[in-house]
């Protein structure tokens, strides 16, 4: 059994790489259990425990479900596991789920009682940003303060123009291979339209918008309907980019922006506790 403080160090490497995962940890037990108070566990998403201990077979199966639907919609869950006899004489019964608390039997023939804490350790959604416009600067300070890993895609002679940022590429030549929730906004207006979107739209993403204007889409869209671009990935892209709070600065318009990416993000996350439900 690995102990707690190595597990501890495993979850924070595994927090550096970005990578999706679960924590397990018993935090209450009643009677003769496996495992004490304290006992944790990493689960990978594919239900799979990388490392730690949580008990047998008794309380895996309950808690491995939990840790993939942990995983999939970003919420935390408490399961309870009781004998059987105990849960019927609360009127309860395995899998239902009261006040936060998911109830799973106990048929070990210790009959013991334990609480799991699942906790889901997610890498921070992307907001790639395109351009160096002032709506693209005011987009990358509102996306840092709303959690949100944030990639700056212009030339590299606009760098000086942001502050505080997670990642800066020259040009548009972004990494198509990570995992994470990704959300792309094209705020370049004028300066690398067509190149922007022509990269962009060939990325993985959750939501990707377009600052400009319906008819300036429009003329990009023509312009890209002939090259070799994939069936329906331009008709992902929203424009105008953001929700209609009628904003007319930079820092307005960026903010309508980045409660539509938040909106985006919300929205899939409820249509994945759906499908796990």
């Amino acid at each position: 059994m690995t102990p707690a403080a190595d597990i501890l160090d495993l979850v924070s490497d595994l927090k550096a790489t970005g990578e999706a995962f679960a924590l397990a940890t018993v935090v209450r037990t009643v009677s003769m259990t496996a495992a004490k108070a304290g006992a944790k566990a990493v689960i990978r998403p594919d239900g799979t425990i990388s490392d730690g201990w949580i008990g047998g077979g008794c309380a895996k199966s309950a808690v491995l479900k939990a840790a993939r639907e942990a995983i999939a919609d970003g919420k935390p869950r408490l399961v309870s596991l009781q004998p059987a006899d105990l849960l019927q004489e609360q009127g309860l019964a395995p899998g239902e789920e009261n006040e936060g608390v998911r109830f799973a039997s106990n048929m070990c023939p210790s009959q013991g009682s334990m609480d799991i804490f699942v906790e889901p350790m997610l890498p921070k959604p992307e907001l790639i940003v395109c351009g160096a416009s002032p709506v693209a600067v005011a987009l990358t300070v509102l996306g840092r303060q709303f959690g949100y890993r944030v990639v700056v895609c212009a030339p590299k002679t606009g760098r000086e123009t942001f502050g505080e940022i997670d990642a800066f590429v020259d040009g548009f030549d972004v990494d198509g291979g990570d995992r994470r929730q990704r959300f792309i906004v094209v705020a370049t207006q004028g300066s690398g339209d067509l190149a922007a979107l022509r990269a962009m739209i060939r990325l993985e993403a959750d939501h990707i918008a377009f600052v400009g204007s319906r008819r300036k889409m429009a003329s990009l869209r023509a312009k890209l309907g002939g090259e070799d671009v994939a069936p329906g990935r331009l008709d992902r892209v929203k424009a105008p980019a953001g929700l209609d709070l009628g904003a007319i600065t930079p820092q307005e318009i960026a903010l309508s922006i980045i409660a539509e990416v938040i909106q985006a993000h919300r929205q899939s996350q409820q249509a994945v506790t759906e499908q796990t439900a």
